[in-house]
């Protein structure tokens, strides 16, 4: 079975700090944040085997881009496949304009 590698980008590791510190110094919950941080980073690497069992997003600027998202939680982590590398773009709280911040980009 062919497996992948996995980058993480600057700006996913950027998010993934986000939700830690949201958790941990608002929320006033380091235990929950940590547990977080871990099942998100989890999902992560199981992208070494099987990354595109998730289809491309429907919707712009997503799929012009190439991304697949995955639920972990409340939180969708946002990555493409390019040859034998998998790329985490991004990672955002699913309840906000996902597709929004895309078009920032």
């Amino acid at each position: 079975m062919k497996t992948y590698d996995i980058e993480i980008t600057a700006k996913a590791y950027e998010d993934m700090d986000r939700v830690y510190t949201y958790i941990a110094d608002e929320l006033l919950e380091p235990v929950i944040a940590t547990n977080q941080y871990d099942r998100i980073a989890d999902a992560i690497l199981t992208f070494d085997i099987m990354p595109d069992r998730i289809k491309i997003m429907d919707s712009e600027p997503a799929r012009s881009k190439g991304l697949r998202p995955l639920l972990v939680d409340n939180y969708t982590v946002l990555y493409t496949i390019e040859t034998d590398t998998v790329y985490i773009a991004r990672v955002l709280y699913s309840s906000s304009d996902i597709s929004a911040k895309l078009a920032e980009e």
